[in-house]
């Protein structure tokens, strides 16, 4: 009998040694509200609107301990529309992220699947609309450098390295899984971050090679709906700064995005007509800075002036905008918040056969003129 009982303690220590070694966990983000703007496509609108600031999704993270400071780790993630229920990418459940890979306490990750950019991972968190702000409408025009982290890059393969002294990088490659066509519909990215106590610094690039193609199996494309715009090349790099003192954090944020051969772009739900053949080079300077009123209470703000050149058979020119949000946010639980947002856009210059550029708040259709305002009052709730 006290064999018995050793033996059944022993098979329970075990089986509860092997249920703490992994561990799977339920995660997301919900953001609605109602925004309102006074032109889209011509008309003043009131909407319910999903992911005005933050990105709407749910996730499944897991990690299984294999000793030796080795783990193996994945992610499955679905971004949706609050406001519908619809996935935002059709067909597509796990449209934000799906990889399974090996993290190492001393080597870094490696990973294999849908995954995001260095760009969105390392510059994104240090600008008004990435995850560290979260503020999808102060995104720089039609998102060009994807800080707002609207697409991830399919058949990817990814390296992050482990942090040493503040010190982390890593970089991506996603194959075009086309045969005999190996950069049709490809990508790759690298890049790097700094923290040091109140100071944050990064930089990083990425390149997506064709993906405005037929190949829909590749990394991006816009054929079936993974990115908001489709080019034969599109080159993106930048860097940030972020300095914190007390209760108050400003910074910088650079951004090139070179988009050559343009075969189409999406904004707001919307096609932009007259920019098709078209090669698109954008600079966006951003400035933004978040002031903590209270613990609970907090205001942030943001200016971006995007100067553009345009050239190609369908026309040429130099658009640029002026992009300015404010925001108050305020905690009613270390998960839940609410926030009110106002955003103001006025462009300048040409933008080929639309001749006159128009202003385009990002998750918005575009105006018919110069001017878009914007303002949106919502909630948003974490676990």
């Amino acid at each position: 009998m006290k064999k018995t009982l050793i033996a059944a303690s022993l098979l329970s220590a075990l089986a509860v040694t092997a249920h703490a070694q992994s561990s799977v966990t339920l995660y997301g983000s919900l953001d609605a509200g109602v925004v309102y703007s006074n032109n889209q496509g011509g008309h003043s609108n009131w909407q319910q609107g999903s992911g005005s600031l933050s990105n709407t999704y749910f996730g499944l993270r897991g990690s299984e301990d294999l000793g030796g400071g080795l783990h193996a780790i994945f992610t499955l993630e679905n971004g949706f529309n609050l406001s519908n229920g619809h996935n935002t990418e059709s067909n597509t459940l796990f449209n934000r992220q799906a990889f399974v890979g090996l993290r190492s306490n001393n080597f870094g990750t490696l990973t294999f699947g849908r995954q995001y950019d260095s760009v969105s991972d390392y510059v994104a968190p240090l600008s008004e609309t990435g995850e560290g702000y979260g503020n999808n409408l102060a995104a720089h025009p039609f998102n060009n450098d994807n800080l707002a982290s609207s697409f991830s890059i399919k058949n990817a393969v990814k390296y992050t390295s482990v942090n040493y002294g503040g010190l982390k990088f890593g970089g991506l490659y996603g194959f075009s899984n086309a045969a005999g066509d190996f950069s049709n519909n490809r990508a790759w990215s690298a890049g790097a971050s700094y923290d040091n106590g109140p100071l944050s610094v990064a930089a990083a690039y990425l390149q997506l090679n064709n993906s405005g193609s037929s190949n829909l199996n590749g990394a991006v494309s816009q054929g079936d709906g993974t990115s908001a715009i489709g080019a034969h090349l599109q080159r993106t790099y930048g860097a940030g700064i972020n300095y914190a003192y007390g209760p108050a954090v400003v910074g910088f944020v650079y951004t090139h995005s070179q988009l050559d051969g343009i075969t189409s772009m999406n904004v707001g739900g919307a096609t932009l007509p007259g920019i098709a053949g078209t090669n698109l080079h954008l600079d966006n300077y951003e400035v933004n800075g978040r002031y903590a009123l209270t613990p609970a209470l907090s205001l942030a703000a943001s200016y971006t002036f995007t100067n553009g050149k345009m050239s190609g058979s369908n026309g040429s020119g130099t658009p640029r905008w002026h992009t300015a949000s404010l925001q108050g946010d305020y905690l009613l639980s270390k998960r839940t918040d609410v926030y009110i947002e106002g955003v103001y856009q006025h462009a300048s210059g040409t933008l080929g056969d639309l001749g006159v550029n128009v202003a385009s708040i990002n998750t918005l259709a575009p105006s018919t003129n110069r001017n878009q305002v914007a303002a949106a009052l919502g909630m948003r709730h974490r676990f």
